[in-house]
Formats: C-alpha cells, structure tokens, sequence
C-alpha cells in the first residue's frame, strides 16, 4: 500500500466512524452516540496530528514554503476542530437539531477538505518527500 492510499484509507475510516456517530444521534441513543463521537473525534486528532507535526513540516521544509496548501490544510483542521467542540456541546446537550446542523456542516467541509488533500497535497507530497510513508508511520504512533 502506497503512503498516499494509507493516508485515504484513514479519511475512510474517519468517515465510517463519523457516519455511525450520526446513525445513534438519529436514534437518539445519546451514550452511543457520544461513544462514538469520541472515537471519530480521537481518529480524527490523531489523523490531524500526524499531518501537523510530521507530514505537513516535511513537506515544508522539502518545498520552502509554509504559505501553500499546508497552511491551508491547517486552517481547516482548526475550523474542523471547532466544529467538533460544537458538536460535543450539542450531543452532551441531547440537542437533536444543533449536533445535525454541525453534522452537516462537519460533512461538506471534511469532503472539500479530503478532496484537496487526496488529489493536490499527498501526491505533492508524495513527489517532494521520497520518505513519506515513514513521515506517515512515525507521526501515527503515540
């Protein structure tokens, strides 16, 4: 498997987990519901954390330049973050309405996001940095 399809594989993962969340917020089983959005969340901070501190900085230091798409990957997963603390408030809440409004907006912004990152920055990554699939290995373990 190719660094970039490990990368893809965890934007899937991040996405079922996402989906199952929303599936028990619907049937308004809010432990389960807050269950996994714990879990979605933790994949996605650990997936954002990896890019932050390994990838992103590589692939920096490799292009000379932390204006381009990493700096616009960033911006996101903080607007992502912010929408996941939103998300939290509402599910502890049991406010239905609220957690799929955010859901849904959580929904487009992850999709646009993956987009950019699976099709522009991975392969530019994937041609700057002859090291990625180790950047990707080191900055997955705890």
């Amino acid at each position: 498997m190719s660094a970039i399809d490990t990368l893809v594989e965890q934007h899937r993962a991040c996405d079922a987990r996402f989906a199952a969340c929303e599936t028990a917020a619907r049937a308004q089983d809010w432990a389960l519901a807050l269950a996994r959005f714990q879990a979605f969340r933790q994949d996605m901070e650990a997936h954002f954390a990896m890019e932050e501190d390994a990838l992103f900085p590589a692939f920096e230091a490799a292009s000379g330049s932390s204006m381009g798409p990493t700096r616009v990957m960033r911006m996101e997963h903080q607007d992502m973050r912010d929408l996941l603390a939103d998300m939290d408030e509402a599910l502890n809440a049991q406010h239905l309405q609220a957690f799929l409004g955010l859901n849904d907006t959580l929904l487009i912004l992850m999709q646009q996001h993956n987009m950019k990152e699976e099709n522009v920055l991975y392969p530019m990554c994937a041609q700057a940095l002859p090291e990625m699939a180790e950047l990707i290995a080191e900055g997955a373990r705890p």
